[in-house]
């Protein structure tokens, strides 16, 4: 699942970086949790969590159907 966590998130990016920000894959845990952490412009933005709820993590339930939850560190 790692692998597929990584290709969906490397899809992702383009957007992110295009904001000078960016998104780090920190953990994908054996119960199907994500755990990525927000660098650059993306650590203090204000629309952080909109941008993981509905950007971030709809992107990688939708690539990896198996993930349960992503979470910001």
């Amino acid at each position: 699942m790692l692998k597929k966590v990584e290709a969906a998130l490397d899809k992702i990016r383009p957007s992110l970086q295009a904001d000078g920000g960016d998104v780090h894959l920190v953990e994908v845990t054996a119960e199907g949790i994500v755990k990525v952490k927000f660098i650059g412009a993306c650590a203090g933005c204000p629309m952080r969590q909109m941008t993981l709820q509905m950007g971030v993590g709809r992107a990688l339930k939708k690539e990896v159907p198996e993930i349960k939850e992503v979470i910001a560190i």
